[in-house]
């Protein structure tokens, strides 16, 4: 695990410049340290070349052979794109208002159950209506769930349509 250290320190450039010392115990651990050991040696490390070697430039031109695609044809895919991410938004936006009115609609009617309490004289039960809180809360909770991942996918697809030139 010391060993990753090291490496971290080879290759990180703000530990570049730090001193290394190694030092071995009787049992042969290895321990790594920025600062000297009692029985250490310091390792002298060569500098890292942070430059590509001459003929490795770096090329903002496509490769050759590289398939290349006019600009009217470009521009059809990037017209199907923005047709397509509209007809999503649009799409999205439906089903959020169904979720928001889904969610309305189950805040107005709780989850309810009736209980026998008792009986009347004729002997027919006495019944009362309560909630279900537990029920009514996990639907809700998906419910809102639901609005929230509306809500999510419209803003991804409305920051795609504004990427498109």
């Amino acid at each position: 695990m010391k060993l990753r250290y090291l490496f971290a320190m080879l290759f990180c450039p703000m530990f570049a410049q730090a001193e290394i010392y190694k030092a071995v115990d009787a049992d042969g651990h290895v321990t790594y340290s920025s600062t000297p050991i009692k029985g250490s040696k310091k390792i002298i490390l060569e500098p890292l070349s942070t430059t590509l070697p001459p003929g490795h430039a770096r090329s903002a031109t496509s490769p050759e052979g590289f398939p290349k695609v006019d600009g009217a044809t470009q521009k059809g895919r990037d017209e199907t794109r923005r047709r397509i991410l509209q007809d999503e938004l649009s799409s999205e936006e439906k089903l959020l208002e169904e979720a928001r009115k889904n969610l309305k609609s189950a805040e107005e009617n709780p989850e309810v159950f009736k209980v026998v309490v008792g009986k009347k004289p004729d002997g027919s039960p006495v019944t009362e209506t309560r909630r279900n809180v537990a029920k009514y809360d996990e639907k809700i909770k998906l419910l809102n769930e639901q609005v929230d991942l509306h809500q999510k996918n419209i803003e991804a697809l409305k920051t795609e349509l504004s990427k498109l030139k």
